[in-house]
This record gives structure tokens, C-alpha cells and sequence, in this order.
């Protein structure tokens, strides 16, 4: 029998029965079928849901450059998507387009997403009648760039509100950059249990700047003040001089920390790719950086940065909505690999 990995939240759609929810598909550890073979065949079983003109809406050309920039943290209708909507999806539709995220992204990874959609449905709920940016669940799009294949490039695409998944796929590269990851509550509560969806990046980002010393500390800590994402959405292509403690300054101790912390963006792919580019940034650590502006107390709002050769990490509290410590913008890029365009040349 297959053992089911049953996530922390259970993903409750509006348009859905209450005994109907999704929980991440039944995955067998000794599955002949690698990681990208997977997830073509989750993306080639979702397609085949739909008719001709729902597949027309939801998928393009693998080059197609408007797709691939066509994300933003921005709610709906302020930001118009392209793609298939999940409200507009059956049932049936839905649980085959979330399970080939389950298939592209670690069970971590898939619990974040999770996560961060069930906290835009905590704003939907809280702005019902309100009127203005519309929350919540179905407003989610996912669409297919390419040809679903487990040898030649291809794009997964999914985001809303405060999510923007670019997974591009290259045979068993699974690469994820660019990709915003943010939450707004970024702490609730949910059948009595409470629930963090970047929590772990918080915490082991405070452990880490409490774990240098004071002349370390005094590198590390920036004199300037961020009030959001330095190269968040609608900023490809762009770059900012390495600022910070240099990692060759750290202690071997500090360094793993550093490498655990980014692990938190980078592990959200599938972990056979997420493999591939952890050990790509330990051999890249003495070139990396780590900034941070604002208080040291966990607890308290504090920008970080971490930034190396292939990689670029931003996490930016906001004031919108009042305590910035519940409203988080985090950023993950690849200035060497945006959008798999360095494999996939």
C-alpha cells in the first residue's frame, strides 16, 4: 500500500463539498518513476480534465516571454491574471491541477503553498462585502507552458494573491526561480491548531543573526531600512551590489545555519532538484552574503537578505494591515538562471 502524506492544513475549496478536501496524493517511496516523469504525468492527467477551449486558456508556448513575466503578489482584480482560474475549474479539475504541484514541489514545499492559500481565504472571510481586491481560493491560477515531458523543457505556473510559482522543468532540473512566496495573516489559527506558513523561515533567520557575534553582528546589520522587496515582482533582470556579512567570515556552525535558511526557498521544489541546488550554494558559500536591517528579537519585524552567485533571497515585513510581523513579502532568484533560461538555451 502506497503511505499518504497528510499535510498540517487540509485545503478546503468553496466550490467543494465539506467531506470533500485535498490532501497531498498517496506517493510511493519506491516508485521507479523519477521526479519529472511524475509530474508530467500529473500535468498530462490535469490537461486531460479539461476541453479544447479550457486547454486553450491554460496552456501557451514554452518561449512565450508575456506568460512567463505575467505574475505578481498583487490580489485580484489589480493584477489581471492569465491562465485557468480555480474557481472556474469542477471539482475534479481541481484536485488534478493541485496534485501536479503535490507532484513538482517537495511535501513541504506543497504544505507552504497550502498554507498561504488558506491564509488569503482568512482575508476573503474577513472582507466579505467589503468590496475592492477579491481573496481567497479561487483566486488562484495555474497554467502550462510547453509540452509536459520528462526530457525537454517545460514551465509549471501557479499564483494569486502573495504566490507566484515559476517551476520550470529541464529532465531532472526543477528549478524555481523566480518565485515569491509571502502570507497575509502570516499567523492564524485553523481547526484550534496555529499556523505560520513562513515560520521556519522567521525562526531560523533570528537564530541565525543571533548566533554571530558582535563584530559579526556589526557586518551583518545594514544601517539602511526596507519597507518591502528590493527585487520582488516586475524586477527581472535587475541586480544590487552583495551587501552584508561575507559567509567566508562565518564559523563552519553559522555557515550550515545559513545554508538551513535558505533551504527554506530552495527546498520547496521536488527534492531531487532541491538537492541538486543546496549543493550548488554550499559550493558557492564563501561568495555569499547575509544582510539583515531592523531589531534582532524574534518576535519584531526584520528585513534579511541572503544574496551569492546563483542565488537571491529577500524577506521584507510590511507595514500595510498594521503589525508588519503578520503581513510577509519573501522573494527567491537565480540571477544566473531566472526562468531555466541557462539550461534551456
Amino acid at each position: 500500500m502506497k503511505p499518504t502524506i497528510l499535510l498540517g492544513t487540509l485545503l478546503l475549496f468553496g466550490t467543494f463539498t465539506p467531506s470533500l478536501v485535498f490532501s497531498q496524493p498517496a506517493v510511493s517511496s519506491k516508485s521507479s518513476a523519477t521526479a519529472p516523469a511524475r509530474t508530467a504525468a500529473a500535468a498530462d492527467a490535469f490537461l486531460s480534465t479539461l476541453d479544447d477551449a479550457a486547454r486553450a486558456k491554460g496552456t501557451f508556448d514554452y518561449k512565450n516571454e508575456e506568460q512567463r513575466q505575467k505574475w505578481s503578489n498583487l490580489p485580484s482584480p489589480m493584477f489581471k491574471r492569465a491562465g485557468l482560474k480555480l474557481g472556474e475549474l469542477t471539482p475534479a479539475q481541481r484536485t488534478a491541477a493541485m496534485a501536479v504541484l503535490a507532484a513538482a514541489l517537495s511535501a513541504e514545499g506543497y504544505q507552504k503553498v497550502v498554507q498561504i492559500m488558506d491564509a488569503d481565504e482568512t482575508l476573503k472571510t474577513g472582507s466579505a462585502g467589503r468590496g475592492g481586491p477579491t481573496f481567497g481560493k479561487d483566486e488562484f491560477y495555474i497554467s502550462v507552458l510547453g509540452k509536459p515531458t520528462a526530457t525537454e523543457p517545460w514551465m509549471i505556473q501557479f499564483g494569486g494573491h502573495h504566490l507566484a510559482l515559476n517551476i520550470t522543468i529541464i529532465g531532472k532540473e526543477g528549478i524555481l526561480t523566480p518565485s515569491h512566496t509571502a502570507a497575509q495573516p502570516a499567523i492564524f489559527t485553523m481547526d484550534g491548531k496555529t499556523i505560520r506558513p513562513l515560520g521556519n523561515e522567521n525562526d531560523k533567520a533570528f537564530a541565525l543573526i543571533n548566533a554571530l557575534d558582535e563584530n559579526q553582528q556589526k557586518k551583518a546589520i545594514l544601517d539602511s531600512k526596507f519597507k518591502d522587496l528590493v527585487l520582488g515582482p516586475g524586477r527581472d533582470g535587475k541586480t544590487i551590489v552583495p551587501e552584508g556579512i561575507k559567509a567566508s567570515e562565518m564559523t563552519a556552525v553559522q555557515q550550515a545555519m545559513l545554508l538551513d535558511l535558505a533551504h527554506e526557498w530552495v527546498g520547496i521544489v521536488q527534492e531531487e532538484a532541491a538537492k541538486v541546488k543546496m549543493a550548488e550554494l554550499k559550493k558557492n558559500i564563501n561568495e555569499t552574503w547575509f544582510a539583515w536591517s531592523g531589531p534582532t528579537k524574534n518576535g519584531t519585524a526584520a528585513y534579511f537578505r541572503i544574496q551569492g552567485p546563483t542565488v537571491f533571497i529577500e524577506y521584507a515585513p510590511q507595514q500595510l494591515g498594521g503589525d508588519p510581523t503578520k503581513h510577509i513579502h519573501t522573494m527567491y532568484r537565480d540571477p544566473s538562471n531566472e526562468y531555466g533560461r541557462k539550461l534551456s538555451k
